[in-house]
């Protein structure tokens, strides 16, 4: 065999190994892009879609850096490593930074009160920490919720002042500070503010200066004025039923907890920094690792703009990001010295793009695998018809939050509010596993009598709700008129047409509502998932509270 024939043979029998999942530690930049480039073009992106740029970096050293499809459809701009992207929250970690700079110079403390420093929030007679905004225990709303409440569209202007004005305003939190975890982008722009008021100097000017201009990032920044021309910048696009790629618009200024333009250029100078700090960045970095604990002593995941966690059993920090079309991942797998990052400015999974590139390095990825085909279910059991039939009915999880169970031959089915219905597998005669659920489980509880009372999923005690006539015409009549929010700013017409209760805003036109049980209702929008009526002690409805998952219990006062 001549020296041709071999070196081809070998290249082959390298990329077979390497298309069969074989680890790429040993493997050539252009293998790594042939497989890449496989895996961006299985009919995902062409040279006429939107796309994504992609950045791997290990050891220190950038192995791919490269962009697919366009920045701009309008004039056939290609995204390249140059082309700059709106990170969304992949943002919140250059605020982590910056809280853990302040910490390490001692001009603040985790366990200070933010109104030591932003006096202008309300007291709600309990203390929230920096600590406490840093891992999103603080009870604070979300702005993505609360904002669309008000009358805001994402498609309008959102100013950093707005959100400010929006969290001095706010009247209940959604929880006592350091209970629960829940993610509030609210936290990370009081964080910025934070930042403004200790060093004096613009949010935007001191990250330029402490991180960007430190690490050469020269093309990243702070998104501070929606009018400012950023050279280079990628539009986001969607596309509608008919197939056709729709612009947009992104005019969002939400300073800490997102508005960050990078580039995967600039970000590989970033993950190496994670990875190998300088001597003075080094407890800084530390720190921005160390995860939220609550009040019970619980861990969460969460750290300062990250997330410190496990991929099958490797070491994981990681961020994703999602707004306007972008989509945004960066992922960090310390053990191994390996940083993926994927940026799209169409709305495709970064996250599965990026650990997909990450697993062919991992060799806990490998093993992951092979413990599957091993890994032992627990073992199902035949439960009685008539049991199965005393669990069937509805259960309420919480605001605007239901789950109907039924039983269809001899299996359990349950069907959550707005999702589809699927199997659960009796483990034994009151605990069934749901597979599609994360294989999470379900404990019913009796009362005394014998009577299903309960059960119990995700450490949540869900009760069985009796039967409950369904309002007529008469009914809604209770429910008709003009409902007021304080701390919003806004009102909303309650009335009914069609037999049906809708809701009336002046800028989201006709909301439908649904019956739930008793005065609650489900709504047709994400910010109003649930509207629960409340009544005085004569009976007479008087207001109603508006849950979505980041913002609960909104308060609207029946205008009398």
């Amino acid at each position: 065999m001549n020296l041709l024939r071999l070196t081809i043979a070998i290249t082959a029998a390298i990329t077979l190994l390497f298309f069969d999942g074989t680890l790429l530690a040993q493997i050539s930049k252009h293998v790594l892009e042939q497989r890449i480039d496989s895996l961006m073009g299985a009919g995902q992106v062409s040279a006429s879609t939107p796309g994504s740029a992609i950045l791997v970096v290990k050891d220190g050293k950038v192995l791919f850096n490269k962009g697919y499809g366009l920045a701009n459809l309008e004039h056939g701009i290609p995204n390249t490593p140059q082309t700059v992207f709106d990170l969304a929250s992949v943002s919140k970690q250059f605020a982590g930074f910056a809280v853990s700079t302040l910490v390490e110079e001692g001009k603040i403390s985790l366990q200070d009160d933010i109104r030591k420093y932003l006096p202008e929030l309300p007291d709600f007679g309990k203390v929230i920490t920096i600590d406490h905004l840093v891992h999103h225990t603080s009870g604070i709303r979300d702005w993505t919720s609360t904002l669309p409440l008000s009358g805001w569209s994402f498609d309008d202007v959102i100013s950093f002042e707005q959100i400010l004005r929006m969290a001095q305003n706010q009247q209940e939190l959604n929880y006592e500070p350091g209970s629960e975890y829940s993610y509030s982008n609210t936290g990370y722009n009081l964080l910025a503010e934070l930042v403004q008021r200790v060093s004096g100097q613009s949010f935007s000017d001191w990250t330029k200066q402490h991180i960007f201009d430190r690490l050469g990032m020269t093309n990243t920044q702070f998104l501070d004025d929606h009018t400012r021309v950023i050279p280079n910048r990628a539009g986001g696009y969607f596309r509608e039923d008919d197939g056709a790629f729709h612009a947009q618009p992104n005019n969002l200024m939400a300073l800490g907890s997102s508005s960050m333009y990078s580039t995967t250029t600039d970000l590989a100078k970033w993950v190496i920094n994670l990875d190998r700090p300088e001597a003075d960045l080094k407890p800084i970095i530390n720190r921005m690792f160390e995860k939220g604990v609550l009040n019970n002593g619980e861990e969460i995941s969460y750290a300062f703009g990250l997330s410190v966690d496990k991929y099958n059993n490797e070491p994981f920090i990681s961020h994703s990001g999602s707004w306007a079309s972008f989509r945004t991942y960066l992922g960090y797998f310390p053990d191994a010295h390996l940083s993926v990052v994927v940026l799209n400015n169409y709305p495709t999974n970064a996250y599965r793009r990026a650990t997909t590139i990450a697993s062919w390095f991992l060799k806990s990825a490998a093993s992951a695998d092979a413990g599957k085909k091993k890994t032992k279910t627990e073992a199902a059991t035949t439960v009685s018809n008539k049991t199965l039939e005393e669990y069937v009915g509805t259960y309420r999880l919480g605001p605007g939050w239901y789950v109907t169970l039924s039983r269809r031959g001899d299996q359990l089915w349950t069907q959550a509010t707005n999702e589809d219905s699927f199997p659960m597998t009796p483990l034994n005669d009151t605990l069934f596993r749901i597979d599609a659920y994360g294989r999470r489980t379900m404990a019913f509880h009796r009362d005394g009598s014998g009577s299903v009372q309960h059960f119990v999923y995700a450490g949540m005690e869900c009760p069985k709700l009796a039967d409950h006539p369904v309002p007529g015409p008469k009914d809604l009549q209770a429910y008709i008129g003009e409902y007021e929010s304080e701390e919003l700013a806004t009102s909303y017409r309650v009335m009914v047409r069609d037999g049906q209760l809708k809701l009336l805003h002046f800028r989201h036109g006709i909301l439908d509502l649904s019956y739930a049980w008793k005065d609650d209702f489900t709504g047709s929008r994400f910010f109003v998932s649930s509207v629960e009526f409340q009544r005085d002690d004569r009976g007479q409805v008087n207001g109603f509270r508006v849950t979505q998952g980041r913002a609960r219990q909104q308060w609207f006062a029946k205008v009398k």
